[in-house]
């Protein structure tokens, strides 16, 4: 077991999956803090985002990760916010992988909620309830290409996809919406049936690349000359201070 390896993980992928291809140390998804907790109590060289809370609670700060990164631990993201805290943090050296993070990369002002997902409390696994609209858009588009649904069509599942709560979103919940335009109710049954197995789900993808990538690779901490250098802050004292960490969590960590 790679007991030098922390992943937060929940809705994308099953912790039980996950270990078939990294055997490591699972947490549920991040929030405010955690980055900070998981250094005081495992001592990791490599922390991986993956999956966190939104509206639960506050979610991942920026200088809890930057926090780590000085102390020389290397933080991957992928698939879910840890794609959206990579595409923020690669100037100061986070490390991405995958599709999703290229995407937000590429695209700075893109909507967080692309990749959200409502999903169960942590006492039931975290497992998802719906689903995200950056693998509703993608297989959208995939179904295009396959000739299932016209571009048109493609277009208007889109906008609708779009203009429904992340905790409202899901496949089943977008074709119950799309019932309402009866010139395509053929097109949106042989939709239907398709997306059993021709759905995407590049979340997962990425999120099992990432995890393959470190089964595969030895990682050492960061050389001291290449870390991230940190001031501690007020900003940061008053966000751990926020989340009621900073007493019981820096000290350890001295």
């Amino acid at each position: 077991m790679r007991d030098d390896i922390v992943v937060f993980l929940g809705p994308t992928l099953s912790a039980s999956k996950a270990r078939k291809y990294l055997d490591a140390i699972y947490l549920p998804p991040v929030g405010c803090a955690d980055v900070v907790r998981a250094v005081a109590d495992y001592a990791p060289s490599v922390i991986v985002l993956i999956d966190g809370v939104f509206a639960q609670r506050p979610a991942v700060r920026h200088q809890e990760i930057l926090w780590a990164m000085a102390r020389g631990v290397r933080i991957y993201g992928a698939a879910s916010i840890g794609a959206l805290r990579a595409a923020e943090l690669a100037p100061q050296g986070m490390i991405g992988h995958g599709l999703i993070y290229r995407w937000y990369r590429r695209h700075p002002l893109a909507d967080d909620a692309d990749v959200t997902v409502p999903m169960a409390p942590a006492e039931l696994g975290s497992r998802a309830l719906g689903d995200a609209l950056i693998d509703m858009r993608l297989s959208l588009r995939k179904a295009e290409r396959a000739g299932v649904i016209e571009r048109r069509l493609r277009h208007e599942l889109e906008a609708l996809a779009r203009s429904l709560h992340f905790s409202e979103r899901s496949f089943t919940r977008l074709l119950q919406a799309a019932e309402n335009n009866p010139g395509a109710a053929e097109r949106l049954a042989a939709l239907q049936t398709w997306l059993k197995a021709g759905a995407v789900n590049q979340k997962r993808s990425d999120a099992v690349n990432l995890l393959i990538h470190l089964a595969d690779h030895k990682i050492n901490p960061l050389e001291e000359s290449n870390r991230f250098e940190f001031e501690l802050t007020e900003s940061f004292a008053n966000d751990m201070h926020y989340c009621k960490m900073l007493e019981t969590l820096l000290p350890k960590c001295k």
